[in-house]
């Protein structure tokens, strides 16, 4: 059998991940289990466990892309020419929230108040998701009001820890809602 590439083994890690995300988003970490995920990705058991040694280590993986993803739509809009108004970010940040992986979330952040190594994974991206937004609303305040870019970053503290906490809100109102009927295509 041949080796995979480097990029052929990260779009590999990728499909594991997205598929464990589902899984998890669908009937919670507990209750999947690999033959789940083997089913879900395509994949063989074997070929999963080639890429992650176990389920503990695979959950953490999908913490960390999902997080990932979030923090890479953070950054797009920091760094945009005309950054979005704290209202704006607020509502492209929750448009784009996905039900499976908010329900994948809220069980991550269960998680991390008992396991130290998921708990690290949510901190850390947290944190970043935070710096993104604080970011991304010291640009719009420079941009808007034309203002010294150390006051307007003092002044974007508190404006970004309320679009944070009403973004992490609307995650767990995604998770909560029971999710819609999967249609058969």
């Amino acid at each position: 059998m041949p080796r995979l590439t480097d990029a052929r083994k990260e779009l590999r890690r990728a499909q594991i991940t997205e598929a464990a995300v589902r899984c998890f988003g669908r009937s919670g970490l507990e209750r999947t289990s690999i033959a789940d995920i083997t089913a879900e990705s395509g994949l063989s058991t074997g070929s999963i466990y080639a890429h992650y040694r176990s389920k503990a280590e695979l959950v953490q993986a999908a913490a960390r892309a999902t997080l990932a993803k979030r923090a890479e739509v953070l950054g797009e809009y920091a760094r945009a020419e005309d950054p979005p108004d704290p209202d704006e970010l607020l509502a492209r940040m929750t448009s784009a929230v996905n039900p499976v992986e908010a329900r994948f979330g809220v069980q991550i952040w269960a998680e991390a108040t008992t396991d130290p190594v998921i708990g690290r994974i949510v901190t850390d991206m947290i944190g970043r998701l935070r710096l993104m937004v604080h970011d991304c609303v010291t640009a719009w305040l420079v941009r808007a009001e034309g203002g010294d870019p150390a006051a307007a970053r003092e002044r974007a503290a508190p404006i970004a820890h309320r679009v944070i906490a009403l973004y992490l809100a609307e995650l767990l109102q995604t998770a909560l809602r029971p999710p819609a009927e999967e249609t058969t295509s």
